[in-house]
């Protein structure tokens, strides 16, 4: 590793008084750019950044507007907060306990169901959380459940919509991967690498989100059988017949077509993943519009909410720019580099101190602000030493859903527990999270001894 120089200690003053602002609470965006412009001007003065750099600013934010992969966040988001608001979650919830509530555990079951259901159907983890917070929450404790159960079941099947596509954050996990894949090959002398798509990351992630959900089953089971008392069943007959077989089909059947709407359509190579979530906005249009939910005011309101959130998302991107540019002017990427490359122990022991990175910073900032923040630096080196760039991308996928549990600032406790009675107190909520961290680190282990759980289904369908 070369010696450390001006350059190397400034960006590394840059990346910890980053940190720092953003721990006292200032806004994520305003903090990188405001940090970042700060640290160019003492580069600047320094001798050691070419103040020029931030003339390319204007260009780069163009360029991120004109990104046609991003186009489907703000189209993921109206479909998902469409189907938030059309009934069709509450539906299915209602009708899933029915199904599998006549067994121990089996409420928390289908939580578990609808989760990966509503997962693939929307990819917005806070509607995941409050919906199901709001409807099988109240269910769950009125026939007994211990509250631990209940909370750690509701907030970790939320999550699936992290790691289920479609999901927001592998649209933008996919574009950081993209630049980083490019930057690596380049500096390995490929100068026309190989794309690395949404749509391959997409694939990636699906049959590691469909066992993630498939472990939280598991563990249900084993809960179920040892301490039956701690997820009972709904006492007496819920429902059965032909009746129940018919909610089934009725509750299943829309958000059903809509994923094969979205990833049927991607699948079949009809259409691109920003196609597909145009696909999925009129698809879920159309559903609300069957309940007669679909209005102007409803559609006012939507548009609300994803205006609100597709900005938010793309000012931090902007924020994060500046924060990036300013630490490569400075050498702080190739300082990374040079860091992880000189670990004893090459690919694996990098790649585990960027994993234990990814974890520890999840437990105070959000995914997004830490993709943005991480990939770009870490991204391009773990790359070089030999990360297949899809693998790497489902590992940080992974490893970030823990950040929506893990205290002290996990969004989805956060969630659940604004819609959560008082009597509930905040510690269940946190100690029931326990153990689906520990099956999230469980899934990023498989993964990592695994890689073709996260290439084979991009390979086949695409020719990854």
């Amino acid at each position: 590793m070369p010696a450390i120089g001006p350059g190397d200690v400034l960006s590394i003053a840059l990346l910890a008084a980053s940190l720092a602002v953003m721990m006292l609470g200032f806004g994520v965006a305003f903090a990188l750019a405001a940090v970042g412009t700060l640290f160019a001007a003492i580069g600047a003065a320094l001798g050691v950044f070419e103040w020029r750099l931030l003339y390319t600013l204007p260009g780069r934010f163009f360029a991120v507007m004109q990104n046609e992969v991003l186009v489907a966040v703000p189209l993921f988001i109206f479909m998902g907060t469409v189907l938030e608001r059309s009934g069709i979650a509450e539906e299915l919830l209602e009708t899933a306990g029915r199904l599998f509530g006549r067994l121990n555990g089996g409420v928390a079951i289908s939580v578990v169901i609808v989760g990966a259901v509503f997962a693939a159907s929307t990819g917005i983890v806070g509607a995941a959380v409050v919906t199901m917070g709001m409807i099988s929450l109240p269910l769950m404790m009125r026939i007994g459940y211990d509250a631990r159960v209940a909370t750690g079941t509701i907030c970790a099947s939320a999550t699936l919509a992290q790691i289920i596509p479609p999901s927001t954050i592998l649209i933008f996990l996919g574009d950081m991967l993209q630049a980083a894949n490019g930057q690596a090959q380049m500096r390995k002398g490929n100068m026309a690498p190989d794309p690395v798509s949404t749509g391959d990351l997409f694939f990636g992630a699906l049959i590691p989100g469909v066992l993630l959900a498939a472990l939280y089953i598991v563990w249900i089971a084993l809960v179920a059988f040892t301490r039956p008392g701690a997820c009972p069943a709904i006492p007496g007959d819920p429902a059965g017949g032909r009746g129940l077989a018919w909610r089934v089909l009725r509750a299943l059947l829309p958000p059903l077509a809509l994923v094969v709407a979205v990833l049927g359509s991607i699948l079949a190579g009809i259409a691109t993943p920003t196609e597909s979530a145009a696909v999925g906005s009129i698809a879920a249009m159309a559903l609300a519009a069957s309940r007669g939910r679909l209005d102007l005011r409803m559609l006012a309101g939507v548009a609300q909410t994803t205006t609100r959130l597709s900005s938010m998302a793309f000012l931090l991107l902007f924020g994060a720019s500046v924060f990036i540019l300013v630490f490569r002017g400075l050498g702080g990427d190739m300082l990374v580099e040079g860091v992880l490359h000189a670990l004893p122990g090459g690919l694996h022991a990098a790649t585990a101190v960027v994993m234990a990175l990814v974890f520890v910073l999840g437990m105070f900032l959000d995914p997004f602000e830490i993709i943005f923040i991480v990939i770009p630096i870490a991204g391009p080196a773990l790359i070089t030493l030999g990360a297949d760039p899809l693998w790497l991308g489902v590992m940080v996928a992974v490893n970030l859903q823990t950040s929506f549990l893990t205290p002290p600032f996990g969004f989805s406790l956060f969630y659940l527990r604004s819609v959560t009675p008082g009597e509930i107190p905040t510690g269940a909520i946190y100690r029931g999270i326990v153990p689906f961290v520990a099956i999230q680190l469980l899934m990023l282990g498989i993964i990592w001894v695994f890689p073709q759980l996260t290439t084979a289904l991009p390979r086949y369908v695409f020719g990854y």
